[in-house]
C-alpha cells in the first residue's frame, strides 16, 4: 500500500470539497473492495476521504410510501431494518445473502452500488426494483445507472447520498451463490410493480441487465411456466472458472423461476 492522505469529514459539502482539492482522491465507504485494492497496489489514490462520519449518510428513511437508504448504511442495518421490511421486504432478503456477517457488518449499500460489481446483488435490487441513486448533485434513475462492469453514470468527484426505492411487496431474490464469496454466479430479481413486471440479472453478464423478454412472458403470464419458452441469448453472459456461459444462461432461467414460485 503506498502512503496517502486521510480524511474525516463530517459534511457532504466538505467531502466534495476535499476530493475536488486532492490531486487523486476516493471516496471511501465500507471498502471491502477498495482497501484489497489499495493493499495490492492497484489503486493508489493521493487522497483518502471517509465518508462515515457524515451523519445523513447513514440514515433510513421511509418517504411517501418508500425508502431513501443512506449510502453508508451497512448490509446489516438493511437486513435488520423494520422500515425496510415494512416498505420492500425483498431488499432486507437481499441484504441478509451479502457475504458473511463480518462483510454485511462494514460493507455498504452505497459502496456496492458505486463499484458497479458483476456479481453483486444491490445493483439487481435497484434495476429490479426501479430504484434510483441520490447523489449530491442529482437523481439518476437506476435504468440508466450501470453501464458496464466496475462503470456507472457518475462522474468522478460524484457522490452518492442514498438510494431511493418504491414500495413493492411483490418481489422476490433467487441467488446461486459462489460457495466461497457468495457473490452471484447468477441472481435473479423479479418484482411486480405498477408499471409491469420487472426481471434484473446479475452475476451473468458484464453488468446488472433486465431481462425483457422475462418480463414480457410474465407480464402476459405471471407464472413458472410462463419462463419456460424464454431463452437467453449466450453471446454476452459471462465465462470463467465457476460457470460457462451456457450454464448462465440456464442458472438465469432456474433462478427467475424460483423467484417466480416465491411471490
Amino acid at each position: 500500500m503506498y502512503d496517502f492522505n486521510y480524511h474525516k469529514p463530517d459534511s457532504i459539502a466538505d467531502a466534495v470539497s476535499l476530493f475536488n482539492a486532492a490531486d487523486d482522491a476516493m471516496y471511501l465507504a465500507g471498502g471491502h473492495t477498495l482497501i484489497p485494492a489499495m493493499k495490492q497496489r492497484l489503486r493508489a489514490p493521493t487522497d483518502l476521504i471517509d465518508l462515515s462520519a457524515i451523519q445523513s449518510l447513514g440514515e433510513i428513511q421511509a418517504t411517501g410510501g418508500g425508502l431513501l437508504i443512506g449510502s453508508t448504511v451497512t448490509h446489516s442495518q438493511v437486513a435488520e431494518s423494520e422500515v425496510v421490511f415494512a416498505a420492500a421486504p425483498v431488499l432486507a432478503a437481499v441484504a441478509a445473502g451479502i457475504g458473511d456477517r463480518q462483510v454485511r457488518n462494514r460493507g455498504t449499500i452505497g459502496g456496492s452500488v458505486a463499484n458497479s460489481d458483476p456479481a453483486a446483488d444491490y445493483p439487481a435490487a435497484v434495476l429490479g426494483l426501479g430504484a434510483s441513486i441520490v447523489t449530491d448533485r442529482r437523481e439518476i434513475a437506476g435504468d440508466d445507472f450501470f453501464q458496464d462492469m466496475f462503470e456507472t453514470a457518475l462522474v468522478e468527484d460524484e457522490l452518492i447520498t442514498g438510494i431511493r426505492f418504491p414500495a413493492i411487496a411483490s418481489a422476490a431474490y433467487a441467488k446461486f451463490p459462489n460457495p466461497a464469496s457468495r457473490y452471484a454466479t447468477v441472481g435473479v430479481l423479479v418484482a411486480k410493480t405498477a408499471e409491469g413486471v420487472r426481471v434484473a440479472i446479475t452475476g451473468a453478464a458484464a453488468s446488472v441487465f433486465r431481462a425483457t423478454a422475462m418480463e414480457q412472458a410474465l407480464n402476459d403470464n405471471f407464472s413458472v411456466e410462463a419462463l419456460a419458452e424464454v431463452r437467453l441469448s449466450r453471446d454476452d453472459m459471462n465465462a470463467d472458472i465457476h460457470a460457462s456461459a451456457q450454464y448462465r444462461v440456464h442458472l438465469c432461467g432456474v433462478m427467475a423461476a424460483r423467484a417466480v414460485a416465491l411471490i
